[in-house]
């Protein structure tokens, strides 16, 4: 995102100086990040931030909980909607965010309550039903909905999921934290602009056999979470697997490596018909429809984990520091 506008839309109760944006500006420092303390009426709010995507137009506009909710409405932008609170007026109710409420982080203007009456509730559930309206084809292929499998405050991913294709879980609660932020908004981050830049990155492909340690419970190898990390930094990374075991192995990635496998797994024996820069593969004994394959086949860089070069997934990570994303 260098050189480019960030919006992020915070969500009740909140301010534009909560830590989610700080955490922005740490991992886009190049980027201009525009993060508005809302006013607590929401077609005021609404407003605003019409008016400041006219004057900004952000390349990105990413707004959690209540601000996930305005997001959906800004039509003709990228976005990231995280824990989207498209019912908000019931989210509301259910969890006493009415009466005297006091802000959870500092405003601009330095008031630190405000008091939500029926009237207000009214409008955020007149505001809030203005949801999916003027849709556009263009927009659902631009809209990424990112939801938590923890949180017990906001649960709209069916709605989102029935007119966004763009829909998945990651590992967290309602509020985000440093290792949650990491692990599922900054490689969707990445993949939007990519796509705006047209940038296209070294592909590497995994094979599964990789990643799981040799043992009964089916854990990740050592480092292997560390690796996939590192290498979503400077490569296209995608997962490997036969097709006889897709709910297993679906189920394992979503658990282990979640947001950097969505939509980035492969369900193939023919890996030597993956067209890319690097594949990271076991013994050839361990990988089912491979073994009677030659190794001079494959039309990427093979690095076989386990052999003498690459026996720990350090070694594969020490290999690729030293390329420095070529």
């Amino acid at each position: 995102m260098s050189g480019k506008t960030v919006l992020y839309v915070h969500g009740f109760g909140s301010s534009g100086q909560s830590g989610t944006v700080t955490r922005l500006r740490t991992v886009l420092p190049n980027a201009k990040v525009v993060a508005p303390d809302l006013p607590v009426h929401p077609h005021e709010a609404l407003a605003l931030l019409h008016d400041i995507c006219k004057q900004e137009q952000p390349a990105l506009i990413i707004g959690t909980s209540m601000g996930g909710m305005y997001t959906e409405q800004l039509r003709g932008y990228d976005r990231i909607c995280v824990n989207a609170a498209l019912e908000i007026a019931e989210t509301m109710k259910a969890h006493g965010m009415t009466g005297t409420q006091q802000f959870q982080n500092p405003r601009l203007d330095g008031v630190q309550e405000f008091y939500v009456d029926k009237a207000m509730v009214k409008e955020y559930r007149e505001v809030s039903e203005q949801r999916f309206e003027g849709m556009t084809d263009d927009d659902r292929q631009r809209v990424y909905g990112l939801f938590g499998d923890e949180d017990d405050v906001v649960d709209t991913f069916a709605m989102f999921s029935e007119h966004y294709p763009l829909a998945t879980h990651f590992h967290g609660e309602h509020r985000m934290n440093d290792q949650s932020f990491m692990h599922s908004v900054v490689p969707v981050i990445r993949w939007i602009d990519d796509r705006q830049q047209q940038r296209q990155r070294p592909i590497i492909y995994i094979g599964i056999e990789t990643l799981r340690a040799k043992s009964e419970k089916c854990l990740p190898a050592a480092s292997a979470q560390k690796a996939v990390r590192l290498l979503i930094e400077h490569y296209q990374v995608y997962f490997v697997c036969p097709p006889e075991d897709y709910t297993s192995t679906t189920s394992w990635l979503e658990q282990y490596i979640n947001v950097p496998a969505w939509r980035h797994t492969i369900f193939t024996h023919r890996r030597d018909l993956l067209y890319g820069d690097y594949l990271i593969r076991g013994k050839r004994s361990e990988v089912r429809g491979q073994s009677e394959r030659d190794d001079d086949d494959y039309m990427a860089t093979l690095l076989e984990y386990g052999s003498d070069t690459f026996k720990t997934w350090d070694d594969i990570i020490e290999y690729f520091s030293r390329l420095g994303g070529q």
